[in-house]
């Protein structure tokens, strides 16, 4: 069990690093045909040039409470088709760029990708992977709400060669699920991880959040147990974000009805203990995987990747992101589509990219970045001499945690030890120039703890 005064000193705001630099400090979106131009530029400079493709589906019928992502509340089903359109003109614009590319990874996201009907899931997929090549080892996913997804689901995205089913399930206690929203059995996930298994899905992700309302160490025991029962090739356990400052929905509960710091941390502990003596690896900071998945093979590799999507085996030459709110990141510069459904309709009908916000990569953001990758996905990395901190202003921006024997520093190499773990993201604090050289952006991010 970690010592509650660490807890206590290092739970603070911090990003979570799935980019660098983080959001808040973007400065500026570049232009389009600058976007373009990079583009090309970065897959000009590849020898075969490997994508991975986001695709935001923001459509629920329901709202969830706790959720922080992009999302649009509807029952009108009318939505799908203009959505899809939208999306298909969209990835027309990005179509002559990519023609020496080919597609390694593939990620419907949301909101609810199964809220869309099987029938326009495969318009709008065929309309993208009739044009574009598939790597040998490409892997192609989605993430699915339970209690809506049906057989045609499953089996359709399968054809389309989908082989990894990610379900949100956060909690089986009924009581944690009525506080969030999102209700849901034991009988429908296994209906549904029966389905996907007997179709050929390789790999089959369970999200699964420690922190939410009225959570109790009982509920989260029973939860893994119940986990157990079906044993998901990976698991996603992670730290609810409380931020209703940006999501409104979260203050449907107080800050009193969710656990306290030392309280929250035993939940997670408990489902460490528990998921690791059913045989999962941790990895990173908040996943497990069993040994012979893909992520588990490529962590013990020390070839895992962060992104926009999370720990992924691939690092793929350019990611691009389809939809509301989706982001692109082209390893020169990353950008972010507009958060608002209308506005996002409205600029690709007048045939424009439609940018809310983005980021021009400098030279000091190109070698920081590889730095805070290396320490999020593998909690060690060596700081090169060309490091835009001097090891005087890191040693000094990590001493606490050097005092408190979370990290070491020694001739350039950092690294973070099994105690310093739950607090990589505060090790990768002391490193990140935007965020020294800049105005500290406190209130933007969630705790890291």
């Amino acid at each position: 069990m970690i010592d509650s005064r660490l807890i206590e000193k290092y739970n603070v705001a911090c990003p979570r690093y799935t980019s660098y630099p983080t959001v808040p400090y973007w400065t500026e979106a570049p232009a389009e045909n600058s976007w373009f131009q990079l583009l090309e530029k970065k897959i000009e400079g590849t020898e075969k040039a490997k994508m991975s493709l986001y695709i935001h589906l923001p459509f629920c019928e329901s709202l969830c409470t706790y959720c922080g992502c992009n999302t649009r509340i509807t029952v009108n089903h009318a939505v799908e088709l203009p959505y899809i359109d939208a999306l298909l003109k969209e990835w027309e614009m990005y179509k002559p760029y990519l023609e020496k590319v080919e597609i390694e990874e593939l990620h419907l996201g949301g909101g609810t990708p199964t809220f869309f009907s099987a029938t326009n899931l495969t318009k709008l997929l065929n309309g993208i992977l009739s044009t574009i090549k598939k790597s040998k080892s490409f892997s192609f996913s989605f993430e699915a709400h339970p209690a809506n997804t049906t057989f045609g689901h499953l089996y359709q995205l399968k054809e389309l060669g989908f082989d990894r089913l990610s379900l949100g399930i956060q909690d089986f206690n009924l009581t944690v699920q009525k506080a969030i929203n999102r209700v849901q059995t034991f009988e429908e996930v296994k209906s549904v991880v029966d389905q996907a298994r007997s179709l050929g899905f390789k790999s089959i992700n369970f999200d699964i959040i420690y922190g939410l309302p009225f959570q109790t160490l009982e509920a989260v025991e029973d939860t893994i147990e119940k986990v157990k029962k079906l044993m998901p090739e990976r698991i996603a356990f992670y730290s609810y974000a409380h931020v209703p400052w940006k999501h409104k929905a979260q203050r449907r509960y107080s800050e009193e009805d969710l656990p306290d710091n030392d309280y929250k941390r035993s939940l997670y502990e408990l489902g460490r203990e528990k998921l690791e003596e059913a045989g999962y690896l941790v990895i990173g900071m908040d996943h497990f995987a069993l040994p012979e998945d893909d992520l588990a093979k490529s962590y013990l590799s020390k070839k895992m990747h962060r992104n926009f999507m999370g720990y992924t085996p691939n690092r793929s030459d350019v990611l691009i992101g389809l939809g509301v709110s989706s982001i692109s990141d082209i390893g020169l510069a990353m950008m972010q589509n507009s958060k608002v459904v209308e506005s996002y309709k409205e600029q690709i009908i007048e045939g424009k990219l439609p940018v809310e916000n983005g980021h021009v990569l400098n030279d000091a953001d190109l070698i920081v970045r590889e730095h805070v990758l290396e320490l999020m996905c593998h909690l060690e990395t060596d700081i090169p001499d060309n490091f835009p901190i001097n090891q005087t202003d890191i040693k000094s921006h990590l001493q606490e945690m050097i005092n408190d024997g979370l990290v070491h520093l020694e001739d350039n190499k950092l690294l973070v030890n099994e105690k310093g773990a739950p607090f990589v993201r505060n090790a990768a604090l002391g490193i990140d120039e935007r965020y020294w050289s800049a105005s500290p952006k406190k209130n933007t991010f969630s705790k890291s703890v």
